[in-house]
């Protein structure tokens, strides 16, 4: 494995790990200062959110071995759970709104917050590179 896969690998799985956090303390937060209404909501849109991310994920990972093992031939095989993985992530989201914001009548400002997650998470492992926390730059 080279290096640069290694530095890739490590920044996703912290970003994993981020989503991951970022969600809970937010989740306790506005379950603290909104109540457990605005902490479930902001909960399951965070875990829907990771959830997508790793979905995503797999599915690229499925992808480019596909790609480049394939590449010249006029018609490639993709697996059908790739599909899934890209198509369900949507599925997953639509549904998991539907249910929270329809029948369990939870806010949707706090599902949205939560959703966001991964993006909080996104931001917090660019600033660990570049303070240098989250390990050596990809060799470049």
């Amino acid at each position: 494995m080279a290096k640069d896969d290694k530095f890739y690998e490590s920044a996703e799985r912290r970003i994993e790990y981020l989503t991951l956090a970022v969600g809970v303390v937010a989740s306790v937060a506005a379950l603290i200062f909104a109540g457990t209404r605005a902490g479930g909501s902001l909960a399951a849109g965070a875990a829907a959110s990771w959830i997508n991310f790793r979905w995503m994920k797999q599915g690229i990972s499925a992808l480019v071995p596909l790609a480049t093992a394939q590449e010249g031939a006029e018609k490639p095989r993709v697996p059908s759970g790739v599909y899934f993985k890209f198509i369900g992530r949507y599925a997953l989201l639509l549904v998991v709104a539907y249910v929270i914001l329809s029948r369990l009548r939870l806010p949707v400002v706090y599902l949205i917050a939560g959703l966001f997650a991964v993006v909080a998470a996104v931001l917090l492992e660019l600033i660990f590179e570049l303070t240098g926390l989250g390990g050596s730059a990809p060799a470049g």
